[in-house]
């Protein structure tokens, strides 16, 4: 019997790997992570693999290292595996040379990642595994995370008949965290395909003193080349044993595959050769195509390396005239990109010499591939001369190699949902918990899928689900969802949340505002969607119930009853069962007392949910945008990046070599605080404190003479300032009500407490909504205060160091943040010199992450002078540009 069951690919891959090892080396990196900490869990836990042992997981320095333990273990004869991308992988390189080199069958998990070139990405793309396909391990490409599953299982077994190491990689994010519903391979399944023979065969290889050999030899020219060649049996072997690996799958399990897989009409005259998740794309383009009747096919390589040429040709259809190979990566100077390159390669040793072949690029970082771009390419090889090396999904205006994309909507998923949130709110959790829930508790097959911003908590999240009777293949993002809800009001200003909204659909949103007001509050543009697409609306206020439960702006489980209630999916009594189930699992180790106060908002969550009665009138407010006075390129550049139109943006707009200035992030106002801090001065004690520890610059002091006050409002708080070496000074702290993130730790430090109420402070968290214009316009009178010379009071002192202007301001990271005050502080004494050599990593995406950077520079124009090398040679990096420096002022003496 099948069991079903919902997860991301990440863990349907590692599930099988960990199955299938004793020796698991790890090393984490985005997004292949959950990967290794998954095993590592695993084992802590007990679990056993296949054969009944606890696999041994170790983690290590680098990938580099993880890959040479991985290499010692196959050495000893156990069966070892690893997770890794982007340059984990060609850190590993090295290592992936000697064991294919000396034949041992270990395997490689990849979520594929875009290799920083002129930036980090965290996204996905092919760049990496293409960079090691030189290496000798054979290459296996999955394109949904049931195939994740079932390819690691064909990976892991095939590399034991052949000898061959492997190399699984899927596309990261896109496949690596989409969540679905799967068949759940069982272990009987699993060791059908695992042949004890091969494992014996294995074991008596092995490195030991008891039939001692030498390995790893230094070889000279007279036979290093005839030894390179003699493993050719083993390569030539292998297509033919994956292949009987895919029969034995689908013996077990009924799930067919091939090396080279071919969807579309059976004489089609135009074909797309793709690999791993654009296959979903892809094949509903050509089955819209086709319905159209137009002569169309697809062709899908899973086995990359060995190149599988025979098969290829074998599923190519005799009809075909024209093809375009889409790759998703991209090699500078090359004459073509690796894929292309096998397919002309594959066609010119063959006798299908009539074939017109066109390479193109698309999906990098993550880049979004939807069926129109596929019928978009299918359109430019049925012109009589079509491009070369083209370009889809993005604009490109240098080199006029994109390809025009007509529409073509496939998408027919029963239920399409889309919800805006911020991290760190429970947005994404909740909507990993519905996808299980729908999965696991109904027929339904469920997906999910989320997009992250590269900054921390606080940055804007969207989650993509769809719920459908039948299986969900499409691998791309909603754009005519049937439900919308917005989890953050704000949101509303700066983005265009309901583009997505088909006629007639559900949006709810969470709101401060109730039923009756909240239509005043809604920008004019939001107003007019909502009446153009005659959406049913609906408001919930989850940040008071959130306050009330004390759940401290967590509103997952406020917000996940009323998706539940409005879409009836699910049966409203068996939705409320699961959710407190999934309460409990997640939250049990917290205490009963946060499982209480979770199961209490899911009780009360749908009585405060309220239908809204819309006016027939556009009368909104303004939507957010860039301040006119700001540079071109944040104009150009940035603006449309905030308002989530970046996928619009021309080639022409980027700088070529990944230089952009400093000092943006004071741009972009992202009014993501719930609470803000209120200064009352009557108990300020002028430590300081509060402003030190700000993790985003959001909180300032100024020490001025009274008389710059003349002509500011009566209300604008102020009081004498304390210390010895100035008198007769005044004191003011500001918040800076749209930079705030609302983290409450200048609260926390706080030690000015009222003597009549302990529960009263110099500061304390207010509603935003209460207070926000007002500390809007105090803001602007702070602004135009003068700034106290910074050296009247010692440096050395917190109060003298915060006078000063902090050259690292309303970054990225997560609210709270105990690093970022550090790197402030530090800007605050020294930002005018500072040269800055960072390590990939958290801070380097706060630090350095587009579209903003908090790097700035004073009215001078000097600041901190920032750059990223990776995450691996951040000392050595750091230690160039200080050997440079010397070196540069040792020829100015």
């Amino acid at each position: 019997m099948t069991t079903w069951t919902c997860m991301d690919g990440n863990e349907a891959a590692a599930r099988v790997a960990y199955r299938l090892s004793e020796v698991v080396a790890i090393y984490p990196i985005t997004p292949a992570s959950p990967m290794g900490e998954l095993s590592d869990a695993w084992s802590a836990a007990g679990q056993p693999n296949l054969w009944g042992s606890v696999p041994h997981v170790i983690e290590m320095q680098s990938e580099a290292g993880a890959a040479g333990a991985i290499h010692g273990a196959l050495q000893r004869g156990s069966l070892a595996t690893t997770f890794t991308a982007s340059q984990g992988l060609l850190l590993m390189l090295p290592n992936m040379y000697k064991i294919a080199g000396e034949l041992s069958p270990g395997v490689i998990h990849v979520a594929a990642r875009s290799i920083a070139t002129h930036a980090l990405s965290i996204f996905g793309d092919h760049s990496d595994v293409m960079g090691a396909r030189a290496t000798g391990f054979a290459m296996l490409s999955s394109s949904s995370v049931q195939e994740a599953q079932d390819f690691a299982l064909i990976a892991h077994a095939t590399a034991l008949s052949s000898r061959v190491p492997f190399l699984h990689f899927f596309d990261g994010f896109r496949t690596s965290h989409e969540v679905d519903k799967i068949a759940l391979l069982a272990d009987d399944e699993i060791a059908a395909l695992i042949d004890p023979a091969a494992i014996a065969a294995h074991r008596a290889r092995r490195l030991t003193p008891d039939a001692p050999s030498i390995r790893g030899t230094a070889q000279n020219p007279d036979v290093f080349f005839q030894a390179r060649e003699a493993a050719n049996p083993y390569y030539l072997a292998v297509p033919g044993l994956v292949r009987d690996a895919m029969a034995k799958l689908a013996d077990v399990t009924g799930r067919s595959y091939d090396l080279v897989d071919y969807d579309g009409s059976p004489d089609a005259e135009r074909v797309i050769v793709t690999m791993g998740s654009s296959r979903g794309a892809a094949v509903e383009a050509v089955n819209a195509l086709t319905a159209r009747g137009e002569k169309v096919g697809l062709i899908t390589i899973r086995l990359y390396r060995p190149f599988p040429s025979r098969s290829f040709l074998e599923h190519l259809p005799a009809s075909v005239r024209s093809i375009a190979v889409l790759d998703r990566t991209k090699e500078p100077g090359a004459s073509g990109e690796p894929l292309y390159q096998d397919i002309v390669t594959a066609l010119s040793e063959s006798d299908r010499h009539d074939v017109r072949v066109v390479g193109g690029r698309y999906g990098l970082s993550s880049k979004e591939f939807t069926p129109a771009m596929a019928a978009a390419v299918f359109d430019d090889i049925a012109a009589p001369a079509p491009k070369n090396h083209f370009t889809v999904g993005i604009a490109d205006d240098v080199t006029g190699m994109s390809l025009d994309v007509p529409p073509l909507d496939t998408d027919t998923a029963a239920v399409r949902a889309v919800f805006y949130g911020l991290g760190s709110d429970g947005t994404v959790s909740a909507n990993k918990s519905a996808v299980k829930i729908v999965g696991e508790e109904t027929d339904l097959f469920a997906q999910g899928y989320f997009v992250y911003d590269s900054k921390k908590s606080g940055s804007t999240t969207v989650s993509h689900l769809r719920f459908d009777e039948d299986p969900i293949s499409s691998t791309y993002l909603i754009s005519n969802a049937t439900f919308v809800a917005c989890h953050q009001f704000r949101l509303l200003e700066r983005m265009d949340i309901l583009d997505v909204a088909q006629h007639g659909a559900t949006f709810l949103l969470n709101s401060p505002y109730g039923p009756k007001d909240v239509w005043k509050h809604l920008p004019a543009r939001v107003q007019s969607q909502i009446l153009e697409k005659n959406l049913d609306f609906y408001v919930i206020d989850a940040q008071a119930l959130s306050r009330d439960l004390g759940l401290a702006g967590r509103i997952n489980t406020i917000m996940q009853p009323c998706f539940f209630e409005l879409t009836s999916i699910v049966d409203r009594d068996a939705a409320r069962t699961a959710m407190k189930t999934a309460v409990r699992k997640q939250y049990g180790k917290r205490g009963d007392e946060i499982v209480a106060r979770n199961e209490a908002a899911i009780d009360r969550a749908t009585a405060l949910l309220h239908r809204v009665q819309v006016a027939d009138s556009i009368s909104g407010v303004a939507t957010w945008s860039i301040d006119p006075s700001a540079p071109g390129i944040v104009q150009d550049l940035m603006a449309p990046i905030l308002e989530g139109r970046g996928n619009e943006v021309p080639v022409s707009a980027l700088p070529v070599d990944g230089t952009f200035p400093s000092g943006t992030s004071k741009w972009e106002k992202r009014t993501i605080a719930q609470e803000l801090p209120i200064w009352d001065p009557d108990l300020c004690i002028d430590c300081g404190h509060c402003v030190i520890v700000c993790p985003h610059a959001a909180i300032r002091m100024k020490v001025y003479d009274p008389a710059a006050l003349e002509g500011a409002p009566e209300d604008f708080p102020t009081k004498g300032f304390h210390a010895k070496e100035v008198a007769g000074k005044n004191l003011t702290i500001q918040v800076l009500p749209e930079d705030c993130t609302g983290c409450g730790i200048c609260v926390d430090v706080c030690p000015a407490t009222s003597k009549s109420d302990r529960t009263h402070k110099a500061l304390d968290l207010h509603p935003l909504a209460d207070h926000f214009d007002v500390e809007l316009d105090r803001f602007k009178v702070f602004s135009d205060l003068p700034t106290l010379d910074p050296d009247v009071i010692d440096v050395a002192k917190v109060k003298g160091s915060q006078l000063r202007e902090p050259l690292f301001e309303f970054s990225g990271a997560c609210a709270g943040c105990g690093e970022t005050p550090y790197v402030k502080l530090l800007t605050q004494l020294f930002g005018d010199r500072l040269l800055v050599a960072y390590a990939t990593g958290c801070s380097s995406i706060y630090g350095g992450n587009l579209p903003t950077t908090p790097w700035t520079s004073n009215d001078e124009g000097r600041g901190p002078a920032w750059a990223n090398s990776l995450f691996e040679d951040n000392a050595e990096f750091g230690m160039g540009i200080r050997v440079a420096s010397d070196q540069q002022a040792e020829e100015a003496r």
